[in-house]
């Protein structure tokens, strides 16, 4: 007969971990019901409700560039608009390049292990982003290095989704991986409503620096915040140390390793060794790749984005499997199977298609809505359209940003529940063909309001489209998920997930400089129109391989 301990290890499944070093789990059998219900079920919830805040705490230091650039724009911050979307994006490049290693995490150093360290990870950047913000004469250089660092906490979703895959049973996997993803999804939401909040309050006296005052209308979640206004803009990553710090030891103290996944994960010194040796060589790739592709005077601006990005997936591979050293090597070996199989390479384009749309337009809209609604856009004497004229009746951007990433995360729990009852398949489909509707919708009231000198009457046309296309993306992200952990193996499912999660992430860097560009040129909506396309294309992909009467396999 099982007994149980009171911090809910069952000494009758041989669980080691009961002295003071640590919670290494020796037996693991979810898919039997016995072990399950006796000792499983608590272990993996522990696990779960642990690894949903350290999620959101990486989504919100990831995206928080998304939020800073508006009011760097309303401080009067010497940089472009242009600029300012490279700083989204640069965290938006990092964090998914930071993913394909995270994605090998769980196999090489174990759960509690990974997870402790890639939260506090996150306090170096968090601190930092604090330091440079208080510098507005610092050089350009200096911020896209806090945004770079930033890609740490993008790179955890891959580590935090892969471990929770492997505690739940196949049957739970669509809602505990919806769960997980859905509320650590509400980091970007939580730091869109956080940030603006701090940026008013002197939150750490004459420790946390000097004010700046506003030259232009702010704004938080319940409205307006008017120019003259102090704001202490380094709080934004001065913040999160208040809530990492905590959190790093809640981690440590109450998250397992399961050797049956990771079996020589190794003292923990080795394993956090393993994590910042491959996280740090993730850093090579999205710094070449930036470099090449930035214009000068930051880099040599020789590569389209659509070189860079290959160039930077290809590198990030070729890197890990050259470092990977002594049991390294073969377990990196073993996961690179997963690139045989054609699954791995449509549900990669299936989740573009849902999380790249949601991290995208995340880091993306904040700053395109002060852009396109905050401006005036009038003709000179000459007739040629300008976009300088400060729009007075302009909505508080950062009081709706947090609207669309809010409803994107709140379904995807829900997306991941349906798609346990009727099928992953049929769920994304649906998702993608309202997709492709709102995204050509979209692009045309952008339009519209880009040539008005009274854009404000676009605004909640704008707003409502952009909501429909979070709550479709989210209730995709949580079908697509599913589809991968009934498709693939539980020693399989893991890497598949943080891959595609991985290049997903990308979203994070295309959909600002597609957007970003797009506006630069006048024509905000090729941007809406060029992503409907994608999300067609997509939505034949998932028809052939899952709903077609001889698919490869049936609506999974």
């Amino acid at each position: 007969m099982s007994t149980t301990n009171a911090s809910g290890v069952d000494r009758g499944h041989s669980i080691s971990g009961t002295d003071a070093s640590g919670a290494d789990i020796q037996n693991w059998q979810p898919e039997d019901n016995r072990f399950w219900e006796s000792t499983g079920k608590r272990i993996a919830y522990r696990n779960l409700w642990i690894s949903v805040p350290a999620l959101l705490c990486g989504f919100a230091v990831w995206g928080m560039w998304g939020i800073i650039t508006v009011q760097m724009l309303n401080l009067g911050f010497p940089f472009t608009q242009a600029e300012l979307f490279t700083l989204t994006a640069i965290a938006g490049i990092a964090g998914a390049t930071m993913r394909i290693p995270a994605s090998f995490l769980i196999r090489l150093a174990g759960g509690r292990n990974t997870i402790f360290l890639t939260t506090a990870m996150l306090l170096a950047p968090a601190f930092g982003t604090g330091i440079v913000l208080q510098h507005k004469d610092w050089p350009l250089w200096t911020f896209q290095l806090m945004a770079l660092w930033c890609g740490v906490g993008g790179g955890n979703f891959a580590s935090s989704m892969s471990n929770i895959n492997t505690f739940f049973p196949k049957r739970l996997q669509g809602t505990a991986l919806g769960l997980n993803a859905g509320l650590g999804n509400f980091g970007v939401t939580t730091m869109q409503i956080v940030i603006p909040l701090v940026m008013t309050l002197s939150l750490f006296g004459s420790l946390g620096g000097t004010s700046e005052t506003l030259l232009k209308d702010s704004g938080w979640i319940f409205g307006k915040i008017a120019a003259g206004t102090p704001t202490w803009i380094q709080n934004a990553g001065f913040a999160w140390v208040l809530t990492l710090v905590p959190l790093s030891v809640l981690c440590w103290f109450g998250m397992n390793n399961l050797k049956t996944v990771t079996p020589d994960s190794g003292h923990p010194i080795v394993a956090f060794a393993k994590i910042t040796w491959l996280y740090t060589l993730a850093f090579i790739p999205s710094i070449l790749g930036l470099y090449l592709y930035l214009p000068k005077p930051t880099g040599l601006g020789l590569i389209s984005m659509w070189v860079a990005i290959p160039l930077d997936v290809v590198s990030a591979l070729l890197i890990m499997k050259l470092a990977a050293f002594g049991p390294m090597k073969e377990n990196v070996a073993k996961q690179f199977a997963i690139f045989k199989d054609k699954h791995t390479w449509s549900l990669t384009m299936l989740y573009i298609v849902t999380f790249g749309s949601f991290i995208g337009f995340s880091m993306a809209l904040p700053l395109s809505m002060k852009v396109i609604f905050g401006v005036s856009h009038v003709p000179n004497a000459a007739g040629v359209m300008q976009h300088t004229l400060n729009n007075p009746n302009a909505p508080t951007i950062l009081a709706y940003a947090w609207i669309g990433p809010f409803v994107g995360a709140a379904v995807r729990p829900i997306g991941g529940w349906i798609s346990d009852k009727v099928g992953g398949s049929i769920v994304t489909q649906i998702i993608s063909a309202v997709m492709v509707v709102a995204s050509v919708a979209v692009g045309y009231v952008m339009m519209q309001a880009y040539g008005s000198a009274t854009p404000e009457q676009y605004f909640p046309a704008f707003l409502g489209l952009f909501i429909v296309l979070f709550f479709a993306s989210g209730v995709g992200n949580g079908s697509t998920f599913r589809t991968i952990g009934v498709i693939f193996d539980r020693t399989q499912a893991g890497p598949v997930l943080g891959w595609t999660s991985a290049i997903a992430a990308y979203g994070a860097f295309v959909a600002p400089i597609v957007i970003g560009d797009q506006i630069k040129a006048g024509t905000p909506q090729y941007a809406m129109y060029g992503f409907a396309v994608f999300y067609a294309v997509c939505l034949v992909l998932n028809w052939w391989f899952y709903l077609r009467k001889n698919a490869y396999v049936k609506n999974p």
